[in-house]
Parts: structure tokens; sequence; C-alpha cells
């Protein structure tokens, strides 16, 4: 299968075919409200409204399977969003991704960027604590918790994969390069 062969149930009602974003960059982000990057949709925000109109989503599907940070309702994280960081790119319903129910998509995410690039010692030694809390995640290309992203061109072609430790604003040039 191809990126745009994937269809993922909304927040609300129906699903989103990705084949609809044919032609479009895409940065999935795996997020959770409770968590300590959770802060990372502000520079989220930023991209989306920096790019949107030439063509760039933003792919936002809850995870509650590193340490219980997203228990609430989908329409209850959509309005914390949109209050606390005035999001405008909508959520998807929550989902898995790891395991036995993982999300289809991420199932082929995780195929073809197995890895992340982690910089600075900082984020090593964070991610190193990450990897010991992280519950569900069992082989190396495992998400090992929230915020974890990829970013897709407008082939469908998975580009990268960066680290819950990256931010957002570093994610900017590699998508000013494919827009």
């Amino acid at each position: 299968m191809a990126f745009y062969d994937y269809k993922l149930k909304k927040r609300r009602d129906g699903e989103l075919d990705l084949a609809d974003w044919r032609g479009r960059v895409v940065l999935i982000v795996n997020t959770a409200t409770g968590c300590g990057f959770t802060p990372q949709y502000e520079g989220l925000e930023m991209l989306y409204e920096k790019y949107h109109e030439q063509g760039f989503e933003i792919l936002d599907i809850p995870c509650n399977q590193f340490a219980n940070q997203a228990k609430e309702s989908d329409d209850e994280i959509r309005q914390f969003c949109t209050a606390r960081y005035k999001t405008q790119f909508d959520q998807m319903a929550k989902a898995e991704v790891n395991g036995e129910n993982e999300l289809p998509l991420y199932t082929f995410l995780k195929a073809q960027a197995p890895s992340e690039e982690v910089r600075g010692v900082k984020n090593k030694l964070a991610m190193k604590a990450i990897a010991k809390m992280s519950k569900t995640a069992v082989t190396a290309a495992d998400i090992q918790w929230n915020f974890t992203k990829f970013l897709v061109d407008r082939q469908g072609t998975v580009v990268k994969r960066y680290s819950p430790t990256c931010p957002p604003a570093d994610i900017d040039a590699d998508i000013a390069q494919l827009i």
C-alpha cells in the first residue's frame, strides 16, 4: 500500500481519505494533551499558518498509549487545542500507534522511516529516559512517545521521521524545501 491508500477515522463522523490530500506536503503527528511535549502544538500551528496556503497539511492523531496522557474524548481534545493553542488544523479520532491495534497508517509509516535522528546530548538523554517509560514500544521502529512526527512529500513518499524532542521549528526548512 501507499500513503494515499489509507483512510482515517475523523474526530466526528466519517473518514479522511488521504487520496484527497494527493499533491500536498503532510506532517503526521501522534499527540497527547497531557504530555510534556504538548506545547509543541504552538509550533505546529505556526507551521500550519505559514505553509497551509501553499499545500501543507498537519495530520494530528491523538494517542493515549503513553502514560495515559490523552485520556479525554476526541471533542475534549479538540476544545483544548483550539482554546489553548488556537490550532486550526483538525484532529482525527484517537488511535493507537504501536501494537496489535495500531493504526495501519502507522504500520506503513514505521516501515518507511523506521528510525529518527536525535540531535544534542540533552535530547539523547531525554529519549533514553522516554524509552525506559514507553511500555508499547517493543521494536526499534516502534513509536517511543507522543509527538513523533513523519514528513510526507507531495508524491506520498515518507521523507523523514522526527523524534518527540524535535521542535516543530526545526522541521521548517525541510517543509520549505518540499513546498
